[in-house]
């Protein structure tokens, strides 16, 4: 891969939105949920409120999750819910088809030409640094300035180095971890 801009080599989804980190992130969440609310997602990932609703803006206008419609949720169907049924207080999103496919077509080859496409090396630091403590435990070749701006960028990791809540449920939801 060139050093050049990488953002035209970008993954993107069917609809034509660049998919970022958090892109991912909530389409992964909402997979594993089945449906869920944008404040639950930022309390578990621990990001800002605000970039939560502005991805699920993004993804509801490319069609690939929806709101929930009803009044009551079971845990049956909210995966994540602690009481067998509650009545909804919040706007619920789930993935819509085209988000369900889109999700499910997500593989090992996918994953390795989405990160690459982030940054040099990005499949290689993603792996490793899911084995790691933090940035500063990753394997030396992959210990660079460049590397470290672009992972505090996604949020993977904090300006001291240690891993971020959300890079750990990212990878645990792509089942990175497992791999």
């Amino acid at each position: 891969m060139s050093g050049g801009d990488t953002r035209i080599e970008r993954p993107v989804s069917s609809q034509g939105l660049e998919l970022l980190p958090v892109h991912l992130y909530v389409l992964a969440h909402l997979r594993k949920a089945g449906v869920d609310y944008a404040k639950m997602m930022a309390k578990m990932s621990e990001l800002p409120l605000s970039l939560i609703e502005d991805t699920i803006k993004d993804l509801m206008e490319t069609g690939l999750i929806e709101r929930d419609s009803g009044s009551a949720i079971k845990r049956s169907k909210a995966r994540f819910k602690k009481a067998f049924e509650v009545h909804k207080h919040h706007t619920y999103y789930r993935l819509s088809r085209e988000g369900e496919l889109f999700v499910r077509s997500i593989d090992e080859k996918w994953l390795e030409s989405y990160f690459n496409s982030l940054f040099p090396d990005g499949w290689k630091v993603v792996l490793a640094l899911t084995k790691a403590k933090g940035f500063n435990q990753l394997p030396k070749e992959l210990r660079n300035d460049r590397i470290r701006e672009e992972l505090v960028l996604h949020r993977f990791i904090t300006p001291n180095g240690r891993k971020t809540t959300f890079f750990k449920l990212l990878a645990e939801f792509l089942g990175i971890t497992t791999r």
